[in-house]
């Protein structure tokens, strides 16, 4: 990977910088280019010519999963993340088949966090390679160093494999790994 400026470097400061690293992280080792940090568009909240003040937003509910193996992803993430199923959707109790398409995690509070939907074939990401791009990424933080070598070892006994290990980049400490079904998710210090 070429060397890149630093996100000071590119004149990103305060809750920016964030997110520039973690936009360019993807762009700079797939070499698709750089985030352009601090712009604003309609994309980004700011407002085109001629557009109409909005009163009310959608709001987002859940992210969504594609997977050949919905029980399987749903029990790899609720581990990982420490949320539990929406009522309904707990494994079936008696040993009998699990015949679930569509699968919900909350968080404590009861929020709907990341759902998982059957499908009859899903081909693996080859990400950081485009044979067969990613369609997103999950962003999880932690705290420190500490606790990014822990949730290493988590992630991989739950089941994901590591893509990329950053853990000693001073800027921006990272691994990113994929799920069990081959979905890309970071987890980073910030």
């Amino acid at each position: 990977m070429s060397a890149r400026p630093s996100v000071a470097d590119r004149g990103v400061t305060g809750a920016g910088a964030g997110r520039a690293r973690r936009q360019g992280r993807f762009a700079a080792v797939a070499g698709i280019g750089r985030a352009r940090a601090g712009r604003r568009g309609a994309c980004r909240g700011g407002r085109s010519e001629g557009e109409v003040r909005m009163t009310e937003y959608p709001k987002l509910l859940q992210t969504v999963l594609d997977t050949t193996r919905p029980r399987e992803l749903a029990e790899f993430y609720r581990r990982l993340l420490g949320l539990s199923y929406r009522p309904g959707d707990e494994p079936p109790g008696d040993g009998g088949p699990d015949e679930a398409d569509w699968l919900v995690l909350r968080d404590a509070g009861g929020a709907n966090r990341i759902a998982f939907q059957r499908v009859a074939e899903l081909p693996r990401p080859t990400w950081p390679r485009h044979d067969v791009p990613m369609q997103l990424h999950l962003d999880l933080t932690v705290t420190d160093v500490a606790e990014l070598h822990r949730q290493r070892a988590r992630a991989e006994a739950l089941g994901a494999r590591l893509l990329l290990d950053r853990h000693d980049d001073a800027e921006e400490p990272l691994y990113v790994f994929a799920d069990p079904s081959g979905h890309p998710f970071c987890v980073f210090v910030a």
